[in-house]
């Protein structure tokens, strides 16, 4: 029997719509810590320190120790890999950034930066969005042009004990495009605008890092990595 006229064009409406939607929320990477340190794209951690995946039989499984000795100002990981390369994050898009962590002290300074590319004059940005644990507390701040920093949101910090943030980030070399939110343990806690991408693009670090903690020991466990799309791809 032919179909009508009016239902075929509606069935031909309907499938456009479908066609015309925006892609699905996606993981983009899954930074277990069962995957090993390969997972990163690179170590900065010179000897005595190291970054290793091991399991402190908390139930947790496989988690990274991020170990930075005095002496040291830095023990991190830098960029993600994902199919075997070095992912390649981009301007105008927007990313999130979950992962647990857990501190032996309330000194392990920068535990998160969103890191420029370049050196000297070849960023305006070392670091627009970066993460500290210091004095107590964890830190979230918006570095702006020009080593502006502004604290966006803090609270106090315990040791030996997993929170979970994420970040969401709009990357934009625009002040008034960028945008940043946080969360806490499930809890938004901040959200701002600014430029968030600058002129060589941005990668992860995560760890311990500092030159005001060269002369203290700190540690770093982070669990749970993931980069997506969407929150509901990392919470």
């Amino acid at each position: 029997m032919r179909k009508p006229l009016l239902a075929t064009t509606a069935a031909v409406f309907a499938w456009c719509l479908v066609a015309a939607q925006p892609a699905h929320a996606a993981l983009i990477w899954d930074g277990d810590a069962s995957g090993g340190t390969g997972v990163f794209s690179s170590i900065l951690c010179e000897s005595p320190g190291s970054v290793v995946a091991q399991d402190n039989n908390d139930g947790r499984g496989q988690v990274f120790k991020f170990n930075k000795p005095r002496g040291l100002d830095r023990c991190e990981a830098h960029g993600i890999t994902v199919d075997g390369s070095r992912y390649t994050f981009r301007n105008d898009s927007t990313y999130y950034l979950g992962w647990d962590t857990s501190t032996n002290t309330t000194d392990a300074a920068t535990i998160f930066q969103w890191k420029s590319y370049g050196t000297g004059d070849q960023h305006q940005q070392n670091y627009p969005v970066l993460m500290k644990v210091e004095g107590g507390e964890l830190k979230l701040f918006h570095i702006e042009v020009g080593e502006k920093w502004t604290l966006k949101w803090s609270t106090p910090v315990q040791t030996s004990t997993y929170k979970r943030i994420v970040l969401g980030i709009h990357t934009s070399s625009s002040a008034s495009s960028g945008w940043v939110e946080a969360y806490y343990n499930g809890t938004k806690v901040a959200s701002f605008s600014g430029r968030t991408w600058d002129d060589l693009g941005n990668d992860t670090r995560f760890g311990t890092y500092g030159a005001e903690v060269k002369d203290k020991a700190g540690i770093n466990w982070i669990d749970g990595l993931k980069v997506g799309t969407t929150y509901a791809d990392v919470e």
